[in-house]
C-alpha cells in the first residue's frame, strides 16, 4: 500500500461523508446513507462513474473496467456466491472485502436521533478476520479468474439503541459505518500469493510455533477456536498451510512458502 493510496482514500472519505454530516439530524433517522463505506470503496477502485453499476448477464457488477469486474462485498459472502460464479466464467473478478481495523462506536437514539460521544473498541481487527466470510466461497478461491483485495479500514460505527436488553444494546441494529482511513491492504492475485511473504505476515502472527494446532493459531491471532479452525480450513484449501499429522485430536499445521513468519515479521498496515 502506497502513501498516495492512503491519502486518496482519506480524501474520498471526507468528500463522500463530510465531518459535519456524519451525525444524524435530531428528530429522526434517515439523514445518513446506508452504504457510505461501499460508496467510498467504489470510487477508490474506479473514479469514473460511467464504469459503475454495469449489467453483466443477469447481475449488476459494482465496477466493470479494463481490469475486469470489481465487486465490493462488505459482508454476507453467502449471497455473493451465485453472482461471483457467473462473473468468473466470463471475466477476471476482483472481490474487495473491507475489514474493520480500528473502530469507534457511537450509539444513536432511534426516536430522537441523539448520538453519544464515540468510544474506541479495545480490539483491533486484522486479516485473519476475513476467513469467516471467505470460507463461504471456498470452492471459488482457487479459480484462475478470482482476485481478492483485503482492506483494513479505520471507521466509526453507528448503532441504533433498539436492542432487547435493558440498555437497548444487545441485539441492536448496525445503522452505518463511516470510513476514516485506510490502514492496510493485501492483494491476492494467484495461488502463489497465498504463500508469499506478504500473505504469511498478514495471516500468521509472529512467534507461532511450527507445527501448530488450531488452539495455537487461535491464541496467536486472537480468535476464538472455532474461528481459528475455519481460518485454517481456508488456508489449507488455498495452499497457505499443510496438515502434518495430529497431536492428540488436533491437526498439526505447517506454513507453506519460502520463508517463515519469524524471518519477515508482520504485514505493515
Amino acid at each position: 500500500m502506497t502513501a498516495e493510496e492512503t491519502q486518496r482514500f482519506a480524501t474520498l472519505c471526507t468528500a463522500i461523508c463530510p465531518l459535519g454530516e456524519r451525525v444524524p439530524a435530531r428528530g429522526g433517522i434517515g439523514t445518513l446513507g446506508e452504504k457510505t463505506l461501499h460508496a467510498v470503496l467504489k470510487d477508490f477502485f474506479e473514479p469514473d462513474p460511467e464504469a459503475h453499476e454495469i449489467r453483466v448477464g443477469p447481475y449488476v457488477a459494482d465496477i466493470v473496467g479494463e481490469g475486469g469486474i470489481v465487486e465490493i462485498q462488505t459482508g454476507n459472502f453467502s449471497r455473493l456466491r451465485p453472482k461471483l460464479s457467473a462473473f468468473l466464467e466470463v471475466s477476471q473478478v476482483t472481490v474487495v472485502y473491507p475489514l474493520t481495523h480500528l473502530k469507534w462506536l457511537l450509539w444513536v437514539d432511534p426516536e430522537r436521533g441523539d448520538v453519544t460521544s464515540r468510544r474506541k473498541s479495545p480490539r483491533a481487527g486484522n486479516y485473519p478476520d476475513a476467513m469467516a466470510e471467505l470460507y463461504k466461497i471456498t470452492p471459488l478461491l482457487r479459480h484462475p479468474n478470482l482476485r481478492l483485495s483485503l482492506l483494513l479500514v479505520d471507521l466509526e460505527e453507528y448503532r441504533l439503541r433498539d436492542g432487547w436488553s435493558a440498555d437497548k444494546k444487545k441485539g441492536s441494529t448496525r445503522y452505518e459505518r463511516i470510513p476514516l482511513a485506510l490502514a492496510g491492504r493485501l492483494d491476492l492475485r494467484s495461488a502463489e500469493d497465498w504463500r508469499a511473504p506478504e500473505a504469511q505476515a498478514a495471516f500468521f502472527p509472529p512467534g507461532l510455533p511450527e507445527p501448530f494446532t488450531s488452539k495455537d493459531y487461535a491464541k496467536a491471532a486472537k480468535l476464538r477456536v472455532p474461528a481459528a479452525q475455519t481460518a485454517l480450513r481456508v488456508l489449507t484449501h488455498t495452499g497457505a498451510v499443510e496438515r502434518q499429522g495430529k497431536r492428540g485430536n488436533l491437526y498439526l499445521y505447517e506454513i507453506c512458502g519460502s520463508c517463515s513468519v519469524e524471518t519477515h515479521g508482520r504485514a505493515s498496515p
